[in-house]
């Protein structure tokens, strides 16, 4: 029956049952089962639909609601995991946002799922984002990468501003930057001085682990 649990877990993730997963993952902590397990099954429900996506098999809906239903779990899980002092293996730290004067969120947040879903922390400051905002929490979370969104023209200059700011106070060093969205492109993407374009959710995480140095955080 416990072994069964998780298979419904990453079933209800798979059929974007939203509803389904906040309630199994109740079931599991209230249960005392292994809740690095149920993020397990999740993530890998997430993967799943994030590579048929990269494939073009699924489609953004079909992306958004996977998403949708491990994120109404997942911090049930994350409280739990860190009430207990768990520990969960992580590839690195993100911080992710749309920047300033931009209120687009569903790329930026696909982008944050996966990489949740890829095994890293990720920290979602939402949309309409300032330069010193993003600054604050790469160095309250210790970032080691910076991933920016901006779907409008008009607010694309807002990622070098954050680029710029990063150089100025030492950052820029110690911090991967990558960017996207609607308005981006690659050569803008280079004349701002980030580290990496891509224009897929999919194809950021790949960005992402690939700027990524070998070996693992804890946290």
């Amino acid at each position: 029956m416990n072994k069964e649990i998780f298979s419904d877990l990453e079933k209800a993730v798979i059929s974007y049952d939203a509803e389904t997963s906040e309630k199994l993952v109740k079931e599991i902590v209230e249960k005392k089962l292994d809740l690095l397990k149920a993020i397990d099954a999740m993530t890998s429900a997430v993967r799943n639909i994030g590579e048929r996506f990269g494939k073009g098999e699924l489609f953004l809906p079909d992306l958004v609601g996977a998403s949708t239903a491990m994120l109404r779990a997942m911090p049930i899980l994350e409280r739990e995991l860190k009430k207990k002092g768990g520990i969960r293996k992580s590839l690195g730290t993100v911080v992710v946002g749309t920047v300033y004067g931009d209120i687009h969120s569903i790329g930026k947040s696909m982008v944050a799922t996966l990489l949740v879903a890829a095994g890293f922390v990720v920290h979602d400051l939402g949309m309409n984002i300032k330069p010193e905002e993003f600054i604050k929490a790469i160095e309250k979370y210790n970032a080691d990468i910076l991933a920016m969104s901006a779907l409008m023209t008009t607010t694309a200059p807002e990622q070098k501003k954050v680029i710029d700011e990063m150089k100025r106070i030492g950052l820029r060093k110690k911090v991967k930057v990558i960017v996207g969205g609607a308005a981006i492109t690659e050569e803008f993407a280079d004349s701002i001085g980030a580290d990496g374009y891509d224009p897929t959710a999919p194809g950021a995480v790949g960005l992402v682990k690939a700027l990524m140095s070998k070996g693992s955080k804890e946290y």
